[in-house]
């Protein structure tokens, strides 16, 4: 049985993918004040170090990167700030796109954005340099046939880079780390977005997660080479690293 996510009340993976489609559509309005406040701004420093970690590629003129599941573009104009070229955003949610756009022009460029779905992309092999996703991944259906379109897309040599939140390792963390996810999340993210449905899905989205040693298991077995994690904040999050084999076509 493939992993992926499992929204309740779904069945199969075509539902899964509608259930997520609507729901991040619902909190769109909201996303970025609650990702902020529910996080303590704790995400920014991940978010820089995912900068860090591709910087040499997007530094290099005429890089093609891709930040999927690019959401309301955070990720997206953290990574152009830093880049020689323009970065591409792809996301199936079309209010999160709305607000990507809004936001890319505010700063002065025009993020080049596609509305697709993660697990057919609908890009020519071998035709990237870096992909990003920042807290998307475990939100797609099927994770194992992702990870085979993602190494689809890039070039031989290319990085694949997913931050994401993990199972801190420490009993301590992953005690208060649990308390705040499955009672005070829930409670806040509703109050504020109007939907308790979704902010009771996201944590458990999350507990049914790979750890960090599985998700680097799944690359090697979908073919990435040099498949690495280094966890953030007590390993509530975990920062992915994966290259694409020279030798693959």
């Amino acid at each position: 049985m493939s992993l992926g996510t499992t929204p309740p009340g779904t069945s199969g993976e075509k539902q899964a993918s509608v259930w997520v489609q609507r729901m991040f559509a619902d909190i769109a309005p909201k996303y970025d004040l609650l990702n902020h406040l529910l996080s303590f701004n704790i995400d920014r420093g991940w978010r820089k170090v995912l900068l860090t970690r591709l910087k040499p590629i997007l530094i290099r003129p005429g890089a093609r990167v891709l930040d999927l599941c690019c959401g309301t573009g955070d990720v997206l104009i953290d990574l152009q700030s830093a880049a020689a070229s323009p970065i591409i955003g792809a996301d199936f949610c079309h209010p999160m796109l709305v607000t990507a756009h809004a936001k890319s022009s505010k700063r002065g460029f025009q993020a080049p954005l596609i509305e697709g779905d993660a697990m057919q992309l609908p890009l020519a092999d071998a035709s990237l340099d870096a992909i990003s996703i920042a807290f998307g991944f475990r939100n797609l259906v099927n994770y194992e046939a992702a990870l085979h379109e993602l190494l689809r897309v890039l070039k031989p040599g290319g990085l694949l880079a997913i931050l994401e939140f993990s199972h801190p390792p420490g009993l301590f963390m992953r005690i208060a780390y649990g308390f705040y996810s499955r009672a005070l999340l829930p409670f806040i993210g509703s109050l504020i977005s109007g939907s308790r449905e979704a902010y009771t899905y996201l944590p458990e989205s999350v507990s049914k997660f790979p750890t960090a040693t599985k998700l680097q298991d799944m690359m090697f077995t979908a073919g990435f080479a040099d498949a690495r994690f280094e966890l953030l904040t007590g390993g509530i999050a975990a920062l992915h690293l994966a290259t694409k084999s020279t030798a693959r076509a």
